[in-house]
């Protein structure tokens, strides 16, 4: 799908020019920032070094000072507490952060995550009778039960507290908890919205700390935990997300958790090299994925707590070995689905894809949607059915909040969940071509054909003689990147193609540019199908791309990562 070229061009040139007066810097450098909102001194020292002084109160949150009172009780009274967890890794994660807590305080602690295929996403009624049947008072569910209304009253008739750490959206009605720990619920003044499961875990975590006046250690020991969960679950990178990724991701690279180093270990991560989030969603997070998919989500918890080294590396085992089981797994559904649309779908009328099929593993439907959404550019729902009932999965492109579209279609299904960019559902196969009709109505309200042209957004235009000293040390700093904050997106025109470019891995095109003298390395993965593009000594290219340091025996060198050409 061709890419529409956009270069943000928010600013004048006379305000990018007296900003990088101020910061004694390079245009381009306050180009980039200034596309990013920070548009004086103050914001850039901040953006530039975050500090872990910048974390908001944790007593901010609304009924933050009831969880803690609840929790000075439970402690005080020697009383059994659960922690009930999600099965992906911001769940995972959360679920281990909480227990490593408790654990530390030598306080009874244990916890409960539900089975994907028996039991579906969130609180279940299996899981509050568990708790009940093993004398559980208190409960406390990291990364869901906001909209567990029917299973945390039954915790209430059976005696149990809850308190609740969510971040998806709230519905109308809310849950009957002791407390409800989520900056998204209406009227909380919490300053940050945007917090993961884990980062809301995190809070309470800190404001635990501080009432009990605990040492600094307990919520630093945390952050690695909280970098993990923020970054896998793609919450934007800002404000107390982007603290707790920039100093987890620092505190993770000299990690004294067994689990994580065992993990690193079989995922080929080097100790030496510089830590960065897409170690995480692309190596540590589909591992600690895996078990939850295709089956026991506990072994991703056990790995994250145990003080055992051996037990450390039995686990981290386990979760390759069912890694490579859910990719193949994975790339079998991916190319079903592909072959549906296809076949089956007009992409001219199909805003959005409503795709079924019976035998589909539910565990990985969440990464095919989001790889159908991104190769076709329209909101996908992917559904795995099973009799007469579905399990489904949603993924959006931007300018689409997939749960306000279902919210709209909720009469279609039999419960959904979940926040702008990602949701879950479950749904009747007698519903789903009606669903599939209904989203399409609210997508023909809501996306133009300017939505769903993919644009690849450029943030300045460069020439290889700018690649200097401060800059890249300054471009640097600007990391971690992810959503809000992404690596900074550059356009070189006038470019030479120097010797013969080749085709290497599955379909990666590998070549060198020169301009202005200079000679850089280039790579495009997966875009070997352009490489008629590149011929040997043309000149004119015109290339987007992002720079990268590329780090080989020992030695680092600066590599350009295309993102398109012509």
């Amino acid at each position: 799908m061709e890419l529409n070229w956009q270069l943000i061009n928010n600013h004048s040139p006379e305000k990018i020019s007296q900003f990088a007066q101020q910061l004694n810097s390079s245009p381009v450098l306050a180009r980039i920032l200034l596309n990013r909102g920070i548009e004086d001194i103050e914001a850039a020292r901040e953006f530039f070094k975050p500090n872990l002084a910048n974390l908001h109160d944790p007593f901010l949150m609304t009924e933050m000072r009831e969880a803690v009172q609840r929790i000075e009780r439970a402690i005080s009274k020697k009383e059994k507490i659960l922690i009930y967890g999600d099965y992906d890794v911001d769940g995972t994660t959360a679920t281990a952060m909480l227990l490593r807590f408790f654990q530390y305080l030598g306080h009874p602690v244990d916890f409960y995550v539900p089975d994907r295929l028996l039991e579906g996403y969130g609180v279940s009624a299996p899981g509050i009778r568990y708790a009940h049947q093993q004398g559980y008072p208190l409960i406390i569910s990291v990364d869901c039960g906001i909209t567990a209304n029917a299973e945390i009253a039954l915790a209430q008739q059976l005696g149990i507290d809850f308190i609740v750490c969510d971040h998806h959206q709230p519905a109308a009605e809310l849950p009957p908890a002791v407390a409800i720990l989520n900056p998204k619920k209406l009227g909380c003044r919490y300053p940050f919205k945007e917090l993961s499961g884990v980062g809301v875990a995190f809070k309470l975590i800190q404001a635990l700390q501080s009432r009990f006046n605990l040492e600094e250690a307990i919520f630093l020991n945390a952050l690695e935990l909280a970098a993990i969960g923020s970054s896998a679950d793609i919450v934007p990178l800002v404000d107390e997300n982007r603290v707790f990724v920039k100093f987890g991701l620092q505190r993770l690279k000299q990690t004294s958790n067994p689990g994580l180093r065992a993990l690193m270990a079989v995922a080929g991560i080097n100790h030496d090299e510089e830590l960065g989030t897409g170690h995480v969603v692309f190596v540590i997070a589909p591992r600690i994925n895996a078990v939850g998919r295709l089956g026991d989500a506990g072994r991703a918890v056990r790995l994250l707590t145990t003080t055992d080294e051996q037990q450390a590396k039995n686990i981290a085992a386990i979760l390759e070995s069912e890694n490579r089981i859910r990719r193949n797994i994975d790339e079998e559904t991916f190319l079903e689905a592909v072959e549906i649309v296809e076949t089956q779908f007009d992409l001219k009328t199909q805003k959005v894809l409503v795709l079924e099929k019976e035998g589909w593993h539910p565990g990985v439907i969440g990464i095919v949607a989001s790889r159908i959404a991104e190769k076709y550019y329209r909101p996908t729902v992917l559904i795995a059915t099973e009799a007469g009932r579905g399990r489904g999965s949603a993924r959006s492109i931007p300018g689409f909040d997939i749960y306000h579209a279902l919210h709209r279609c909720r009469d279609c299904m039999l419960e959904f969940g979940g926040h702008k960019y990602a949701a879950g559902l479950s749904i009747s196969c007698a519903q789903i071509q009606k669903l599939r009709d209904a989203i399409n109505q609210v997508a023909d309200d809501l996306l133009t054909s300017e939505h769903l042209s993919p644009k690849l957004w450029i943030d300045a235009e460069l020439r290889f003689s700018e690649f200097k000293g401060d800059f890249l040390k300054l471009l640097r700093m600007m990391g971690p990147f992810g959503p809000q904050n992404m690596r900074p997106v550059f356009l070189s025109t006038d470019l030479q193609v120097v010797g013969t470019p080749t085709i290497v891995g599955k379909n990666h095109l590998k070549f060198k540019v020169r301009q202005d003298g200079i000679v850089m390395d280039a790579i495009g993965f997966n875009l070997g199908d352009l490489s008629y593009r590149v011929n040997s000594g043309e000149r004119g290219l015109q290339m987007v791309y992002v720079i990268e340091e590329n780090e080989w025996e020992g030695r680092k060198s600066l590599q350009l990562r295309v993102k398109d050409l012509r």
